[in-house]
């Protein structure tokens, strides 16, 4: 994984373009709404998605956090295939004590973000993965809660990027890939 990122190869793109729905107007006006659920729907698809990521992260990393809760349903096939473990970065008040926590700011408010930090071996190589690097508030908070944990993040892989919003410079100093770019 070089500092600018990896480059998705071009069928793996194409597919998931292909089986993105785009929603106007969802959740309210103004807004396109890309819907990953055609995807997850296509069984060949989406194994070929969880393929392909494998196949640029093998060897490379120890762990797969997910971030609740569509980070989810990409990292738990993805660390199988990969036969390492799955770490779980949940809202607040959702996973059972000892927990860690970091708050990160919305655009009205606070939410909160945490990890059981005896999942987190000392050193551990892990790659953070989501559905959507919009603002990048969770990603970051994620981050933070793999280094108090004593992990190291080796990178944060996006299914889609929203670039408008910029999430990528709280992100500043680690490896963002993503598979589409919008």
């Amino acid at each position: 994984m070089t500092p600018q990122g990896v480059s998705f190869p071009a069928e793996l793109t194409d597919l998931v373009r292909s089986h993105i729905r785009e929603i106007p107007d969802f959740p309210s006006p103004g807004i396109l709404f890309r819907d990953i659920t055609p995807l997850l729907a296509d069984g060949p698809a989406f194994g070929a998605l969880v393929s392909g990521l494998a196949d640029v992260y093998g060897g490379r990393v120890d762990a797969v956090a997910g971030l609740e809760s569509r980070g989810f349903i990409l990292a738990a096939p993805l660390a199988a295939a990969l036969g390492v473990g799955m770490l779980t970065v949940r809202k607040a008040g959702r996973l059972p004590g000892p927990v860690i926590g970091v708050d990160y700011a919305l655009e009205y408010g606070t939410a909160r973000m945490e990890l059981r930090p005896e999942t987190v071996s000392a050193g551990q190589r892990v790659l953070i993965v989501d559905d959507v690097l919009a603002t990048g508030g969770t990603g970051a908070a994620a981050v933070e809660l793999i280094r108090q944990a004593g992990g190291r993040v080796v990178g944060l892989a996006m299914l889609l990027e929203l670039a408008d919003l910029r999430g990528r410079d709280r992100l500043d100093g680690y490896q963002v890939d993503s598979v589409l770019v919008y």
